[in-house]
């Protein structure tokens, strides 16, 4: 099967004008965050995101259209695939450094700022110790998105910050994501395991 950019676009992007109505940008967004593409990349997405992860498309990144397409690919198909497992974050240092090589080619600025979301959701996802260095990449390039935005959008400004402070005090703390100690057979800190008063 011959896979394209456009294949990924389609399906994450849809032309249906979500961006002009804030309750229709939250169904979108919601969707696609919370497992509600789950089924769809399983059944029909499976074959192009193990494409993804062999390093079969990384063509693509030649182009903004294709770069922010295989960003996509990388970070967002994988916790679908493989949820619950290592592998939904095994390609997460490759899509980072896509995010941060987008950003110096101009490839960031060159799209719409609801993609723009996804170049800052990666550098919040992969674990490393240059986290918090990439929470600031974050940050700054969160305020170019936010400005962006067309004004049916601008109630995301503080939402994006807030996620990015959240992830921030939660790096700061554990140096990692705590909520993936059960997927990587890693112990707790004590201040994850919850007090119980005897």
């Amino acid at each position: 099967m011959a896979f394209s950019p456009d294949t990924v676009l389609d399906l994450w992007f849809p032309d249906t004008g979500f961006w002009e109505s804030a309750d229709d940008f939250s169904a979108w967004i919601q969707h696609r965050m919370y497992g509600g593409m789950d089924q769809t990349i399983c059944d029909d997405f499976a074959d192009l995101t193990i494409a993804a992860a062999r390093s079969e498309l990384d063509h693509w990144a030649e182009t903004a259209k294709g770069r922010i397409a295989l960003l996509i690919t990388l970070d967002q198909f994988p916790r679908s695939l493989w949820r619950d497992t290592p592998a939904a974050y095994a390609q997460d240092i490759k899509a980072t450094r896509l995010v941060l090589e987008g950003v110096e080619n101009g490839h960031f600025a060159a799209v719409e700022p609801w993609k723009k979301l996804f170049y800052i959701i990666a550098l919040l996802h992969c674990e490393g110790p240059d986290h918090l260095d990439r929470v600031a990449v974050a940050e700054d390039l969160t305020e170019i998105t936010v400005e962006e935005m067309p004004a049916s959008l601008a109630y995301l400004a503080e939402k994006v910050r807030g996620q990015n402070a959240r992830v921030r005090s939660i790096i700061e703390r554990f140096g990692r994501h705590p909520h993936r100690n059960p997927h990587f057979g890693r112990v707790s800190s004590l201040a994850r395991i919850p007090q119980v008063d005897l």
